[in-house]
């Protein structure tokens, strides 16, 4: 399909999820599971010693050549949290005896077969998943056990995938993970022994299992940045898909125009078989009705190395004036590396002079959406909102106008954005993920090295509607030529560090919590 049109849909697709409603008519569904295919990929030495050191992409192949089973990937992840997740606490919730139940089904080659058969799967805890606690890190949603699956987990475990989790999240997924008072609990993989450490919210807890070596890959959601700040946070690759490529029916709402719901893996390719197998149209989310197919996924993240790693297409990234403008030296690098890639072309690109207010003070109207379904609970008891509640009074007391006006300073941002600062480039690096969560255009995020006290430090790159897999190209090169992604975190050093990191959790104020909302 031609990026005018893409365009064009995504413009009414946009228009339509404003007004509360959709576009009708279905679109072709995403390739079926069974017939996705993983390449056979050299597998790492280290992921062939250690079964958590693979990445998904490399454990499916190990697992199709004999060398691996299921029940004994699913045992090493249970074993590293069983030793670790004291203090990570990326798990809200272990299935350990389910996950144990379903690996040795799937070594005997019964239940659901597909592409991610056998392979041990963190869900973040606001998504539904049948018969298992989804809290939501919430007080509202203590008790709460769905009857049904969302869609998204449905159509990984109709792949093969298990479920060996919940991840911990932020409260109602606003924030880092935090205790519903506001008392830190999972922490960034790689300064376990350093809760302040921001290890990105509010996905953060999928992010850190699949950091800490405890899952084979995560599935989080994003409203501000939810998905690709904990992927740059821990070194790993975060693919948040435009709106309504993945259906988000089943998963606790935050805001209705701004939800998505997408991946954090290890790499380019583990990020594309998870999206190829969630994304596509659902009957019970109309925004991902009339959408244009899915893209061979699996394809884009496939580095071309014909005579040396090359751009599966030539392709213009576009570089912001204010790119440089922190991280200088690691992001200077990352520019140079891009630049040497046969086929890629980087294109200085401007903002408009409207840019600061498009993007920072219209943000506000994100509050009214997520207050409007939980006006019940804010009326009944306002006190099980815990260190959230700010936001929540905010998003109340937004007024009609200034929603309105809000949803006008969209749509021209919207024309901003496609036809000014991306007129003249294919994809874009952003200095923070908040302008295309506004308007609901896809984004990657990806390691590209660390900070002098060793925290992994991510770029971000953003896409034209529809185009996934533009994103995945960019990525999957840049990962041929470097290695950043392979790298690990070590385990957290002794018994009484353990301990220590377990208990001593600072705690966000109303007032923090607030101002690093999502």
């Amino acid at each position: 399909m031609s990026r005018a049109l893409n365009r064009r849909v995504f413009l009414a697709s946009s228009a339509a999820v404003a007004s509360g409603l959709a576009l009708q008519s279905a679109a072709p569904a995403s390739a079926a599971s069974n017939t996705i295919r993983v390449p056979d990929i050299d597998v790492r030495k280290a992921a062939r010693q250690d079964p958590s050191e693979a990445t998904l992409t490399e454990a499916v192949v190990l697992m199709r050549r004999g060398k691996l089973t299921s029940a004994t990937l699913t045992e090493a992840y249970l074993d590293r949290i069983q030793q670790y997740d004291t203090t990570y606490q990326a798990y809200a919730e272990v299935t350990g005896e389910a996950a144990l139940a379903a690996a040795r089904k799937a070594d005997r080659g019964q239940g659901a077969g597909g592409v991610l058969r056998g392979i041990p799967l963190c869900i973040k805890d606001n998504y539904f998943t049948k018969g298992v606690p989804t809290r939501c890190n919430s007080y509202i949603f203590e008790d709460f056990v769905p009857d049904e699956d969302a869609t998204a987990v449905a159509r990984l475990k109709a792949a093969g995938g298990i479920v060996l989790g919940k991840g911990q999240m932020g409260p109602l997924a606003t924030t880092r993970a935090t205790q519903p008072n506001g008392t830190v609990t999972t922490v960034n993989a790689w300064t376990p022994e350093d809760p302040s450490t921001d290890p990105g919210g509010s996905s953060t807890g999928p992010a850190c299992s699949v950091a800490g070596r405890m899952a084979s890959s995560s599935i989080g959601t994003q409203t501000g940045g939810s998905i690709v700040l904990p992927s740059n946070q821990q070194n790993l690759t975060g693919l948040k898909p435009t709106m309504g490529r993945v259906s988000i029916h089943g998963i606790i709402p935050l805001s209705f125009t701004r939800d998505h719901a997408g991946p954090l893996a290890r790499d380019a390719m583990d990020a594309a078989l998870m999206l190829q197998v969630m994304a596509g149209p659902d009957s019970q989310d109309p925004r991902t009705l009339g959408l244009p197919a899915v893209p061979d996924l699996v394809k884009a993240a496939t580095p071309v190395v014909a005579k040396g790693v090359r751009m599966r297409r030539a392709t213009k990234i576009g570089v912001p004036a204010d790119f440089l403008s922190a991280q200088k030296q690691l992001r200077g690098t990352f520019l140079d590396t891009l630049d040497s890639i046969p086929g890629a072309t980087l294109v200085e690109v401007a903002y408009p002079a409207d840019w600061t207010l498009l993007t920072g003070t219209f943000n506000a109207a994100r509050l009214a959406e997520r207050t409007e379904p939980f006006r019940h609970w804010l009326r009944a008891d306002p006190a099980k909102f815990g260190v959230s509640l700010l936001t929540w009074l905010q998003g109340l007391m937004l007024s009609g106008d200034e929603w309105i006006t809000a949803q006008r300073a969209k749509n021209h941002l919207l024309r901003e954005v496609l036809d000014g600062v991306m007129d003249r480039c294919d994809v874009i690096l952003q200095t923070g993920p908040v302008p295309f969560d506004i308007l609901g255009l896809p984004e990657i995020g990806f390691p590209i090295g660390f900070d002098s006290g060793g925290v992994p430090v991510g770029a971000i790159l953003g896409g034209q509607p529809y185009e996934e897999d533009r994103l995945l190209e960019v990525a999957a090169a840049y990962q041929a030529v470097t290695d950043w992604h392979t790298r690990r975190p070590a385990d957290p050093v002794s018994a009484a560090t353990l301990m220590r990191a377990a208990t001593a959790r600072p705690q966000l104020s109303a007032e923090e919590a607030a101002a690093a909302s999502a």
